[in-house]
């Protein structure tokens, strides 16, 4: 029933955002150098790896690591990119993601190929035995600005009570979150 939903509102989602889509595509090419879109391999149900599709907000050199690793990020954003991280539009391509069944709107968000610590404790708790999300328990209670060990507690406590109830708090959360550009990090 879940994949159902996902496929039914990630559609919907589509539509709905299609224009924005179009207007940040064309902000993107116009701001910087490079593809419109970033790709970067992620870690995926059963640890499976697929290309996440993200709206580019970084430079075309930035390291491939997570945020957190590239110490001062700002040094790296594109104008157009701190204005599409704060908003998490950058995520909407994702939308794609879903649709083919790398994702499912909400779940664990998935995690970078290198980051083998994190993968690996997700493992040992069985959070790698369902698909990532767009959105995630994590993500309402800290997204960048907690340890990986706190998205991990996050992440069981999710994997142990999935529920439709739960799904509906967390995209209402992430919606709050979104608007008041809670737990990104761009410094």
């Amino acid at each position: 029933m879940k994949r159902i939903i996902d496929i039914i509102l990630s559609g919907i989602a589509i539509i709905v955002f299609s224009i924005p889509m179009l207007i940040v595509a064309i902000w993107i090419k116009k701001d910087s150098k490079g593809p419109v879109f970033f790709k970067q391999k992620r870690t995926g149900k059963d640890c499976n790896l697929f290309e996440i599709y993200k709206f580019r907000s970084m430079r075309t050199d930035t390291p491939n690591v997570s945020t957190e690793l590239l110490g001062d990020p700002s040094t790296f954003i594109t104008k157009s990119g701190r204005f599409i991280r704060k908003t998490s539009l950058d995520e909407l391509p994702q939308l794609f993601n879903i649709i083919k069944g790398d994702m499912s709107i909400v779940g664990p968000r998935p995690a970078l190929y290198n980051q083998y610590d994190l993968i690996e404790m997700r493992n040992k708790v069985g959070v790698n035995d369902i698909r990532p999300g767009l959105t995630g328990y994590a993500q309402i209670m800290g997204r960048d600005l907690i340890s990986d060990e706190q998205k991990v507690q996050y992440d069981k406590y999710y994997v142990d009570h999935q529920s439709l109830v739960l799904d509906l708090k967390i995209i209402w959360s992430t919606v709050f979150s979104v608007a008041k550009s809670e737990g990104i990090r761009l410094k």
